[in-house]
């Protein structure tokens, strides 16, 4: 991997991890069209993904400070309640992780057609928290909290989109959009995290790992980092300011457009 193509990696990962196109999907897309360029390597998907959960916490630093505080007086307030709700959050992508593993790894072998479908779906989940607008009033309860999480864990599908979704079903629920991206970005770190102490486990399991430059990782990390604090920043204005429609529009021409070269070629 040269440090070009890993700029170009992170790149990507640090637009779709943010923006609502699915940063799973665009990878999978970027395999098919680019080819050996994003051939998947185990450390180098670790770093990419520290970048961004780092992105996100310097972006929400003011309120991961504020939720620590409050947890530290060691009593019942609103951070307490507020990391009991991403606890709760957390619990869909959990289960299916545990119970699904498997068949979760099956949808990342080349299916570029489910790529294609899922991204439609995003595209109409966005078009949907778009035009239909309940009123807006509410906080996150727990029970939003979970089902957000049901979106979150249904985001895993190459193709979903998680912040898209987490961030549509919220708006669909009627939660105030100021609460909406904090919350949707707050309750992937456990995840991203998580996920990459077993990326890190595995890669200490491997016998010969592929080699990547450490020029090509700290290329993938800086860009993966600047790049996602641009699009996370960009994305909780573009939330309060009601302008997830050309997402919307992005992942349905894509979708579509991908379906018709698959049908054609």
């Amino acid at each position: 991997m040269s440090v070009w193509e890993a700029v170009l990696l992170g790149i990507i990962q640090g637009l779709t991890e943010f923006l609502p196109i699915s940063s799973s999907g665009h990878i999978e897309l970027g395999k098919l069209f680019l080819g050996a360029q994003l051939e998947e390597n185990l450390l180098f998907s670790i770093v990419v993904h520290a970048a961004t959960a780092l992105g996100t916490v310097v972006v929400f630093r003011s309120e991961i400070g504020r939720l620590l505080a409050g947890l530290l007086q060691f009593r019942w307030n609103e951070e307490t309640a507020f990391a009991a709700k991403i606890l709760v959050s957390m619990i869909p992508v959990g289960l299916v992780g545990v119970l699904f593993k498997k068949q979760i790894e099956s949808f990342f072998e080349g299916q570029i057609a489910l790529v294609a479908s899922m991204l439609l779906c995003t595209g109409l989940l966005l078009l949907l928290a778009h035009y239909v607008r309940p009123q807006q009033g509410t906080e996150i309860s727990f029970s939003k909290a979970f089902l957000m999480g049901i979106a979150q864990a249904i985001a895993i599908l190459p193709g979903i989109s998680r912040s898209g979704a987490t961030i549509a079903v919220a708006l669909l629920l009627g939660v105030k959009r100021e609460y909406v991206a904090p919350f949707s970005f707050l309750m992937v770190l456990p995840p991203i995290f998580g996920a990459t102490f077993l990326e890190i486990k595995d890669y200490l399991q491997v016998t010969n790992p592929e080699q990547v430059s450490v020029a090509a990782l700290i290329g993938g990390f800086a860009a993966a980092f600047l790049v996602g604090l641009f699009a996370c920043s960009a994305m909780v204005r573009l939330v309060r300011n009601s302008r997830l429609l050309y997402f919307a529009v992005y992942c349905l021409i894509v979708g579509a457009g991908v379906l018709i070269y698959l049908f054609v070629r």
